[in-house]
This record gives structure tokens, sequence and C-alpha cells, in this order.
């Protein structure tokens, strides 16, 4: 199999409710970097801040129901039935019960629990 996998420009932090305000406020106002709030309609997100971050974004996400934060990082495939089927070869499953996603998506996580949102390049 030749599937390549390559880092995505999309970092995710699900940040707990109650921390969410100062975290918003650390990259918006100690970092001063270029922090805009974004309208979104998910079941688990309340709400989600896009970071500029160099060439990539990072998206705050409140969660209302974690308890502490979780980085989620974007993996990009030519081909994700071809790179879904290469991962459960090696006994790697999809976990797609995570969070809502569009049907050409999948979530993974590796041994450590880091979740990752697998989508076509």
């Amino acid at each position: 199999m030749n599937t390549k996998f390559e880092a995505g420009i999309n970092i995710a932090i699900k940040i707990p409710k109650n921390k969410y305000e100062k975290t918003v406020s650390f990259y918006r106002d100690i970092l001063k970097l270029e922090v805009e709030e974004k309208q979104i309609i998910n079941p688990t997100v309340s709400r989600t801040h896009e970071v500029k971050f160099g060439n990539n974004i990072i998206w705050l996400d409140c969660v209302d129901n974690y308890t502490h934060s979780e980085t989620w990082l974007q993996l990009t495939v030519p081909n994700v039935e071809e790179a879904t089927k290469y991962l459960q070869s090696n006994g790697v499953e999809t976990c797609d019960e995570i969070e809502e996603l569009p049907e050409n998506m999948h979530w993974i996580t590796d041994p450590a629990g880091t979740v990752f949102n697998l989508q076509q390049t």
C-alpha cells in the first residue's frame, strides 16, 4: 500500500467550558495572535474560535462536558477509503462516534489517545 499520510493545517484544542474564555484571551490578548470567533452548529462543540498559527489554524473548541483539554490533529491522504483499509489492517480502527463528521472523513487515535481527523488531501 502506498498511502501517504501528511499533516493537515488544522489543529483543534478541545477546551472545558470553565477554561474557555481565559484560553481565548491567552491567544488573543497575551500572544497577540489573530483570533476570530466562528459560527458552529455541532452537538458537542458550543463555541469555536479560529487562531492563525503560522501556516496552521488552531481551532479553540468549547466543549461543555470535558474535564480537561485535548489536542486533536488533522491527517490528509489522497484516498480516505484506501487509508482506512490500510489502518485497519494494522489494528487501527476508526472511532467516528467521537464527534460528528462528513461521510468522507474518519476519526482515529494513536495508542496514547491522541485524536486524528483523517480526510482527503
